[in-house]
């Protein structure tokens, strides 16, 4: 694709090069590596490809931005939804281009009904988190060799009672396909028992409560408008040396009010997709393994875009 910019054409050509098995078509070698040596590809910000138009604001955001999205709403949400959107394929589509960490920001909507979750990103999700889950369970039902790894955060407006109802859902949804906490396994573990799902949830006391879920998993944000800048923070935090277990490193690039008031017109997407070559050079140089400055999961906005899935899928060739 070189440098040029996509369009909404090239997500849906792009995507349709699957990767929907990538994980069983691997080296057998790389079969008894553990995940955490593996090179994952993950989406950020997973279900923001359905942010609802009519959503409320986010309780999490300022009070001035509530304010002008109930005072202005026809010129505050399209805005909003410009700068919050960061993927235009759905889950589904993710799963087969070869996503698999999920990145899944629960949370319950103020006045809404009492036990509708939903997925957030400075605006609410059409999509319900109940539905969502059932749409990866059935996904992974057709690729019985493909594991994923489920990021839960956020929790915004969630109670005990919520957090307790939320646990109950994944049980009953994924069932025998989660992976109980403990060493991090190998794919060949892993099938050996037909568990296809690893859940961190990112509430300790929640965690602490139920052997299903794995504590939260480190995420390395740059928060970083420039894509030089964003490298250099990745670079330094690798060479303060990886995480023990699972941990993400994330090439999104991050708005500001400043970038926002001067691009009044643009959008997230607009920013991004002009940026990708280079993160994706970036992303092509690393390796996956136990060193101190080996990568694991790489997770990036807009999949389908470029040939970012592909990439981080090849890095497991360097451990061979």
């Amino acid at each position: 694709m070189g440098g040029q910019v996509s369009t909404s054409s090239s997500f849906q050509s792009l995507s349709c090069t699957t990767n929907a098995d990538w994980m069983s078509a691997l080296c057998p070698l790389l079969w008894d590596v553990p995940l955490h040596h593996l090179s994952i590809p993950g989406s950020h910000d997973t279900m923001t490809y359905c942010l609802n138009k009519k959503s409320p604001i986010s309780q999490t955001q300022s009070r001035l931005l509530r304010l002008l999205g109930k005072v202005l709403p026809c010129v505050t949400r399209p805005v909003v939804l410009r700068w919050s959107t960061t993927q235009v394929l759905g889950v589904t589509e993710q799963l087969d281009a070869g996503v698999r960490y999920l990145d899944l920001r629960v949370a319950h909507v103020l006045d809404g009904s009492e036990k509708n979750l939903h997925f957030v990103h400075m605006v609410y999700t059409s999509a319900l988190v109940e539905d969502t889950l059932t749409e990866i369970s059935e996904w992974l039902e057709n690729h019985p060799r493909e594991v994923v790894i489920l990021a839960c955060r956020n929790f915004e407006g969630m109670t005990q009672d919520l957090h307790e109802y939320l646990v109950a859902c994944i049980r009953n949804i994924f069932g025998d396909m989660l992976c109980p906490r403990g060493e991090v396994p190998t794919l060949n573990q892993l099938w050996s028992h037909g568990q296809q799902v690893i859940l961190s949830y990112e509430e300790e006391s929640v965690v602490s409560r139920h052997r299903e879920l794995w504590p939260g998993i480190p995420y390395w944000w740059g928060d970083q408008v420039k894509p030089q800048e964003l490298i250099r923070y990745l670079e330094r935090m690798k060479s303060c040396g990886r995480p023990g277990g699972l941990f993400v490193a994330g090439i999104n690039l991050t708005e500001n009010l400043a970038y926002v008031l001067g691009h009044p017109s643009e959008s997230l997407r607009k920013m991004t997709l002009p940026n990708l070559p280079y993160l994706s050079a970036w992303v092509r140089e690393q390796c996956p393994g136990p060193g101190a400055r080996c990568t694991n999961i790489i997770a990036g906005d807009f999949i389908g875009a470029d040939t970012f899935v592909d990439d981080v899928i090849r890095l497991n060739e360097k451990l061979l």
